[in-house]
């Protein structure tokens, strides 16, 4: 089994995905290294932001199969936008988390045993890049593992 250069363990890569560019420029890699890495194991991690309100959490939690719903919807969506382009011979594990991202993140990271954490990074700015490069911060600072950050790269 191939390992992660000087720290000998075996690969076994937690890819988060937000949806953006820059996490499906992360995919790529993420295939890339786990394709020339013979043993490792890929796990692809969507987290579901929870609200704090607790006016919403109870409407929604109210309204049936809205979970279940949004849940099947996030699958389509990791279906169409990345095991779709796995190639045959390599097993994505997918999960679903809700809560806040960065937490979610390193807990999965924890619970899985990752070895390494692949993240994207979006290169424009605004609102989204900057809740998403909170997040890479927060994860960064605290992962008991390395964390790969992949820019987007204009196209």
């Amino acid at each position: 089994m191939n390992q992660i250069p000087s720290f000998g363990l075996p690969l076994r890569m937690l890819f988060c995905t937000d949806f953006s560019p820059g996490a499906s420029q992360a995919f790529d890699f993420a295939i890339a290294t786990v394709r020339n890495t013979p043993g490792a194991q890929l796990h692809l991690l969507h987290v579901i932001p929870e609200t704090d309100a607790q006016f919403w959490k109870s409407y929604i939690y109210e309204v049936d199969r809205v979970d279940a719903q949004a849940k099947h919807d996030i699958h389509c969506m990791i279906r169409d936008a990345y095991l779709s382009r796995v190639p045959s011979g390599i097993e994505v594990k997918v999960e679903l988390r809700i809560g806040k991202a960065a937490e979610k993140i390193l807990e999965v990271a924890a619970q899985k045993q990752v070895t390494m954490i692949l993240l994207g990074r979006e290169s424009a700015g605004g609102l989204s890049a900057a809740l998403f490069g909170n997040v890479v911060e927060k994860v960064v600072r605290k992962a008991h593992c390395p964390v790969l950050v992949i820019p987007a790269v204009a196209g």
